[in-house]
């Protein structure tokens, strides 16, 4: 978990990649699934109903074994998803225990790092509007999930990729 631009999508890949793990980047799905006027919302840096959002990722879940290993980037970002993400977990649809790495970045960096991406949804005002979105919405269900006994674990993504990646991966500790 992560703001924009905190490096979810590097590090997931990242680890995807060295574990064989399956990566289900909502963000990615969003862009490629949602068209019309929601697209044109999303691009100014709306949020989808969590409706939209679950129904979703539920369709893209299908699609992979949830008993193995994967890693879901941006999802969830509110207490509704975590509630159903919980209840899927509670119903056996995924093995073990969650794990979430959310990636602690400052708000500088944020719109640094997304003014060189060059997406149409990272101009300044988008920026600010997912940032203060995260911090409203999302950052408060961290406590709600440490709450419910979920690992948690915060990284300092204001550093180099690689020094993020080594306290991801020793949180984790994948291939145990």
């Amino acid at each position: 978990m992560g703001v924009a631009g905190s490096g979810k999508s590097t590090q997931g890949r990242q680890l995807a990649d060295d574990y064989g793990y399956a990566y289900l980047s909502t963000g990615d799905v969003f862009r490629v699934l949602i068209t019309g006027r929601r697209r044109n919302e999303m691009l100014e840096g709306r949020l989808l109903s969590d409706t939209e959002v679950i129904d979703m990722i539920d369709k893209v879940l299908q699609l992979i074994d949830t008993k193995e290993q994967f890693i879901l980037d941006g999802f969830p970002r509110t207490k509704v998803q975590v509630n159903w993400l919980e209840k899927q977990f509670e119903a056996g649809r995924f093995d073990g225990v969650p794990e979430v790495i959310n990636l602690e970045v400052a708000e500088k960096t944020v719109h640094d790092r997304l003014s060189k991406r060059g997406r149409l949804d990272d101009n300044e005002e988008a920026v600010s509007r997912r940032y203060d979105e995260y911090e409203h919405t999302t950052r408060p269900i961290l406590t709600y999930m440490r709450e419910k006994g979920w690992k948690v674990t915060d990284v300092d993504a204001d550093r180099s990729t690689p020094a993020v990646y080594k306290d991801i991966l020793k949180a984790l500790k994948p291939g145990n």
